[in-house]
């Protein structure tokens, strides 16, 4: 299921709480910056990048299918052409959702993920989410 409003975003922010950061850094940028505020609001986030043993002083996986818990959300901090591949391992650990940051578009792995039972967000951000949805006064 393509997730795009609001009810829906909110459900899923809501809902997670482990969530694999694919493309996680520890050099300034999105894969920095969103993984850290989501670690400040209480989510388990776990880095994933081949090219980092560790990242925020955590265990750094070079893959999805290395991360030994249930993930519940897959963000993905990659750019779009990467992303399908990536789709296929949330499909085959058993993720619930896969979401693609700001400026991340792969119509073709969210279809993926879609057809297997994920929810899909594409070009969001949950550190604009969280805030625009649940910070109100």
């Amino acid at each position: 299921m393509i997730v795009e409003s609001d009810r829906g975003i909110r459900d899923i922010l809501q809902n997670v709480r482990t969530i694999a950061a694919v493309g996680c850094t520890p050099h300034p940028g999105a894969g920095n910056m969103v993984p850290l505020f989501l670690m400040e609001r209480g989510f388990n986030v776990i880095p994933v990048n081949p090219e980092h043993d560790e990242v925020f002083g955590l265990k750094c996986y070079s893959s999805l299918k290395d991360i030994p818990v249930k993930i519940d959300m897959v963000d993905c901090f990659i750019p779009s052409d990467a992303v399908f591949p990536v789709a296929e391992e949330a499909i085959a650990i058993g993720a619930g959702v896969l979401w693609m940051q700001l400026g991340v578009i792969n119509e073709k792995a969210a279809g993926r993920a879609s057809d297997a039972g994920l929810k899909v967000v594409m070009n969001r951000c949950p550190h604009i989410e969280i805030p625009r949805l649940f910070d109100r006064d």
